[in-house]
């Protein structure tokens, strides 16, 4: 199937920060005006991505909302833009930016609110745990014997067949990792985040959340927005908004959505800082497309890329 969505813009989510992050994106006018930006609408958060800060689960999705719409940014002011969007996890914000849902500042203001409100439902003791090596099913065995009524465990994302990851307390966690290599996983590692992302524990966040976002005036999208809890494409405000609400409570189906680019006949997918986690699995799912990463690419040169690619529909196997 081939729809005419030739480019993909990928942001990535919580567990990809590092320190250094928004002082090492590129150099470029629209960078340095995106965090200017950053810094009138939230003081302080332009410069917050020092390891200390970044223990913060509020101050790190910050960081990735501001680092993805300056990416975005610089990439247009080059003629690169996306024909879809998709988010991993908070990564959905800057992508809802780009595909015109919501402006910069209502994304700040929503993924500051997002941050605080999970960091205060569970300050302590809950996390996420990635297990590799084992397929959805098997996981999903392992944990429904792992989890208990005081100490949850969920499935909450499922990244590759091969790569799942679980949130839940850090009690469950640790029975998670005895009971995964008792069942053949590879490896079960712990994942950056203090707090049990997509699962039903954050309902409550959800909740309050898509109450936030009810007041969000709704906006013609520019581009199409794939939600990572679907695995499909939207077309509307509305149901973008409702996604950002709802996925932070629901399991996010990653792997189903890059499926679906590629069954649309996307030749080329970029990821925004930091890190290249999306391109990998991009890559592992599409080995015929271009897979770029901000993190190590030049901004003139992806949106070369992405003009040529839109023009001709890619080259298969230049990455």
């Amino acid at each position: 199937m081939d729809t005419g969505l030739k480019v993909a813009f990928l942001y990535p989510g919580q567990g990809t920060q590092r320190p250094g992050m928004l002082h090492d994106l590129p150099g470029r006018p629209a960078v340095t005006a995106t965090l200017a930006e950053a810094e009138h609408l939230l003081p302080g958060s332009s410069r917050q991505d020092g390891a200390r800060a970044l223990r913060s689960t509020v101050t790190t999705q910050t960081a990735l909302c501001i680092a993805g719409v300056a990416a975005t940014r610089a990439l247009a002011d080059e003629g690169g833009t996306p024909d879809a969007v998709a988010g991993h996890s908070v990564g959905a914000f800057p992508a809802a930016v780009a595909a015109g849902a919501l402006t910069f500042g209502e994304a700040l203001e929503a993924v500051r609110l997002r941050g605080e409100l999970m960091l205060d439902a569970y300050p302590s003791g809950y996390g996420m745990a990635a297990v590799l090596g084992l397929g959805v099913p098997q996981v999903r065995r392992v944990v429904e014997m792992i989890t208990t009524v005081n100490d949850p465990a969920y499935v909450a994302v499922v990244d590759t067949d091969q790569q799942v990851v679980v949130s839940g307390s850090l009690r469950a966690l640790e029975r998670l990792t005895s009971a995964s290599e008792r069942a053949g996983a590879r490896r079960v590692q712990r994942l950056d985040i203090g707090v049990p992302s997509h699962c039903p524990l954050l309902a409550g966040v959800a909740d309050a959340l898509a109450a936030h976002l009810g007041t969000v005036p709704r906006r013609r999208l520019a581009v199409p927005y794939l939600s990572g809890a679907t695995g499909r494409l939207l077309h509307d405000a509305d149901a973008v908004l409702d996604d950002l609400a709802r996925s932070i409570a629901g399991t996010l189906r990653w792997r189903d959505a890059i499926a679906l680019l590629g069954e649309l006949g996307t030749t080329l997918f970029v990821q925004a800082p930091p890190g290249h986690v999306l391109a990998r699995m991009a890559r592992a799912a599409h080995p015929r497309a271009r897979v770029l990463a901000l993190a190590d690419t030049d901004v003139a040169e992806t949106a070369t890329y992405i003009r040529r690619d839109r023009g001709r529909g890619g080259s298969d196997g230049d990455r």
